[in-house]
């Protein structure tokens, strides 16, 4: 495998304050600190349940359907979920965290806006007795119960061993690839997705990797790969890094009248990417998504058993799960689960 990179737009230069966009959520404010929605049961007899509660990084459907998770999990152990979103803003987070340690709660779900700048509004948080349980994020710190993360390494390598077979197939193993990420906008978490994807290119000698930038918004992802597409109009395989740039590099290929000759692949999965794939269009071959729903139920029955004064596993990995053209009952499945939970 060959990576070189001669061109660079000024759409990599963008920033924003959003991970993984997507939908929309229906809960909270993403403008307001002001915490959002109570779930809960009545309380058992003999006093108040259980209060637990959850910061959702931004609004879209992984922190959607995260939160449905979580719900059905409050409604399991009859405690009391209170919800709000940070609106991808640090300064945001940090208010709520403020504000639920204020309140009292047993603890607080949080998938840590930045390694740093996170850390001591939850620490302050752990210091009043607060359990803090991390999701997606690890902080890594003494102060933290337990964590709950999906591999990201393995979710750039599922995809890049699909994208490795497509390419033996239909190209004879030759391809020159170009790659959208988000490092710029998560220098921690953001390589790991590449690094996995490109470990499986690299037992191609026959593929090139062009062009490598982070687009992890879906308009700044459509742009960039149009700029990529002119500038590289030799490109075969397009690899997105996270939904947005799944997203944009889809739309940026059939906007240029190039299904069938450019394959796209991704990470994450929305019901926008499992269109994509039950798609005639044979653009988006394969994406390989989180289990956010998943995710949001374990980390409330981890809150549940760290209140209990229970010792949680530093770090439990909540494996992905390929969704692949070739497998259309999986993306019906899962927009069949996205239609109940909505």
């Amino acid at each position: 495998m060959k990576i070189s990179f001669p061109f660079l737009s000024s759409a990599a230069l963008l920033t924003a304050s959003v991970l993984l966009a997507g939908c929309q959520n229906g809960t909270g404010d993403g403008n307001s600190a002001t915490p959002g929605n109570t779930v809960g049961s009545a309380a058992p007899s003999g006093g108040k349940p259980k209060q637990i509660a959850a910061i959702l990084m931004q609004d879209d459907q992984f922190y959607r359907l995260a939160q449905f998770g979580m719900e059905a999990a409050a409604k399991k152990h009859n405690v009391e979920l209170l919800t709000g979103s940070a609106g991808g803003a640090l300064d945001k987070e940090i208010s709520l965290v403020d504000t639920y340690a204020s309140r009292g709660v047993g603890a607080i779900l949080v998938q840590p806006n930045n390694p740093k700048g996170s850390v001591p509004a939850l620490q302050r948080a752990a210091s009043k007795g607060v359990k803090i349980v991390t999701y997606g994020v690890p902080l890594g710190k003494p102060f933290v119960s337990g964590g709950l993360q999906s591999d990201d390494v393995t979710l750039g390598s599922s995809t890049g061993k699909v994208a490795a077979q497509y390419i033996q197939k239909k190209f004879g193993g030759k391809a020159k690839i170009a790659i959208l990420d988000f490092i710029s906008q998560s220098s921690d978490i953001g390589p790991l997705r590449p690094q996995g994807f490109k470990a499986e290119m690299q037992k191609l000698p026959g593929v090139e990797i062009v062009a490598q930038q982070s687009a992890w918004l879906a308009p700044d992802a459509e742009r960039v790969t149009t700029d990529i597409l002119n500038a590289h109009p030799d490109i075969t395989v397009i690899w997105g890094a996270n939904e947005g740039a799944t997203v944009g590099a889809t739309t940026a290929v059939k906007n240029a009248g190039k299904a069938g000759k450019v394959a796209v692949f991704g990470t994450d999965v929305s019901e926008q990417i499992a269109n994509f794939l039950l798609s005639n269009d044979n653009i988006l071959q394969a994406s390989t998504g989180q289990k956010p729903y998943e995710m949001g139920f374990n980390a409330v029955e981890s809150a549940v058993e760290a209140i209990d004064g229970k010792k949680l596993k530093a770090l439990t990995i909540i494996p992905g799960q390929l969704y692949s053209r070739d497998n259309p009952a999986a993306s019906k499945a899962f927009l069949d689960q996205v239609k109940k939970l909505s």
